[in-house]
């Protein structure tokens, strides 16, 4: 074999495991991400199970909006919750774990729908606390921030006359949050 024709095959062969190092660089770059976005995922599942009791947590589905007015299942679950992981930056964003009556009444608030389409009551969780604006009107956007600790909520429009309950944000008890709108709803504090 003469000098050229070794110089081409070293050539070749550099050529070749140049692209090899290449490749396995970039299959270490994915592995990476792969692992980062499973970390991620297993946060986002970790903080949407904070909302709710395990009772209602250990078999729920684990869910959170594809920007698209659908969800991204991130944990099959099977009983009729889905808990979602919220967003801990944003306002009004907390964990929460809804039945299906409440995530319909949830999707006909975020539509801003006149009222909710649900014919019963919804259950929903927020065990881990929340922020609001206002316990008088649903659509507030101004208000300073309310913080409220670990509630659970009767989503269905109570009457603060016939029911008895308060209106007024408390830190035990019972109240009815949006009291005269169609969003009115009772807010259990503490934990069930």
């Amino acid at each position: 074999m003469g000098f050229r024709t070794k110089n081409a095959a070293f050539m070749v062969v550099g050529s070749a495991l140049l692209s090899l190092s290449v490749m396995l660089g970039q299959l270490r770059s994915q592995e990476a991400a792969g692992a980062k976005d499973a970390a991620q995922v297993q946060e986002k599942i970790a903080r949407a199970l904070s909302a709710g009791p395990a009772s209602i947590t250990q078999h729920a589905t684990v869910a959170e909006p594809d920007g698209h007015g659908g969800y991204r299942i991130l944990r099959p679950g099977t009983n009729d919750f889905t808990c979602m992981p919220g967003d801990s930056k944003g306002m009004g964003m907390p964990p929460m774990c809804a039945d299906k009556v409440a995530m319909q009444w949830n999707k006909d608030f975020d539509e801003h729908k006149p009222k909710p389409t649900t014919t019963g009551p919804g259950i929903e969780y927020m065990l881990a606390g929340a922020t609001q604006r206002s316990d008088s009107d649903p659509f507030d956007k101004t208000s300073p921030a309310i913080n409220i600790g670990a509630h659970w909520m009767i989503l269905w429009p109570f009457d603060p006359k016939t029911s008895g309950l308060p209106t007024k944000h408390k830190a035990t008890g019972a109240y009815i949050m949006w009291a005269g709108s169609p969003y009115a709803h009772v807010h259990v504090m503490g934990r069930p």
